[in-house]
């Protein structure tokens, strides 16, 4: 599992130990990645609008083929979603 935002390889070590994550966290500084998936764009707050990280999902099989994909994904209950679906793939 990977998880990818324009962060520094440092603050995301940094993350990785305050919340004892076991999963991979890739710097994308230049938005490459993230734009190949679609997960950076225009955003909106407060009337204001601003490019940034649009938090998605994907699944991706060992032979590189896309299974799932959650883009704008909202925080609140997408975890238990994913598990979900991921054990339907696995059926």
């Amino acid at each position: 599992m990977l998880g990818v935002s324009p962060d520094s390889v440092s603050s995301h070590q940094k993350f990785i130990q305050k919340h004892t994550l076991s999963i991979d966290l890739l710097s994308d500084p230049e938005h490459n990645m993230l734009k190949f998936y679609n997960a950076w764009g225009k955003k909106k707050m407060y009337g204001k609008e601003y490019e940034g990280v649009i938090r998605s999902t994907v699944v991706i099989d060992p032979n590189g083929i896309l299974r799932l994909a959650w883009p704008k994904a909202k925080a609140k209950g997408h975890a238990s979603e994913v598990l979900t679906e991921l054990k339907k793939l696995s059926e």
